[in-house]
């Protein structure tokens, strides 16, 4: 069993945030894999299923942001797993927008999310990090964490989410290389 965590803060006020892009990332997972229905469990929003042959819980905390351990610690006691079961989605500000990476445990980087999930279950888990990109200047970075995505950005966020859907298999079986060098091949070929 792998639990998939997206992050976000929760409500219709959010949902197009770029803080918000871990909880788009599961919704386009759970609908490309035909996850179950949505469950509220463990201070959040569970859908269970299978990419491949991996068992996995997508997990999106019902906490907001700043409280996202709560939820992903109580998931991890309750199926007695070890942080490395946990693979955590998040928007990133120091990669360019729209591109994905993945590492296993890491710092923070300020992202309050992280920074709770650390807390509550240690710091080696993988990290999924979504690129949103540096406003430019300090001044302007809650703004645009807290921003809605521009339209002029919706073509490359569908693109970015379908190819983490389509590539989620390789991270379900732990090829994290596979996963980015064929999510850039994939993004690369869209445009």
């Amino acid at each position: 069993m792998q639990i998939w965590t997206g992050l976000g803060n929760p409500g219709p006020r959010y949902a197009m945030h770029r803080h918000n892009v871990g909880f788009m990332a599961m919704d386009v997972v759970a609908e490309m894999h035909g996850f179950g229905a949505t469950q509220k469990k463990f201070q959040g929003w569970c859908q269970e299923g299978r990419i491949g042959t991996q068992k996995v819980l997508l997990l999106k905390p019902a906490t907001f942001m700043n409280e996202s351990g709560r939820a992903v610690g109580e998931a991890l006691r309750y199926y007695k797993l070890e942080p490395s079961a946990l693979t955590v989605f998040h928007d990133e500000l120091d990669l360019a927008p729209f591109k994905v990476k993945v590492k296993q445990g890491g710092g923070t980087a300020g992202h309050n999310g992280l920074r709770s999930i650390d807390q509550h279950c240690g710091k080696e888990f993988r990290r999924v990090r979504i690129g949103i990109g540096h406003p430019g200047s300090k001044e302007r970075v809650t703004g645009h964490v807290l921003g809605n995505y521009a339209k002029s950005e919706m073509g490359d966020l569908v693109q970015m989410l379908g190819a983490i859907g389509a590539e989620a298999e390789w991270l379900a079986n732990s090829d994290d290389a596979r996963f980015m060098s064929d999510l850039a091949r994939r993004l690369q070929d869209d445009t």
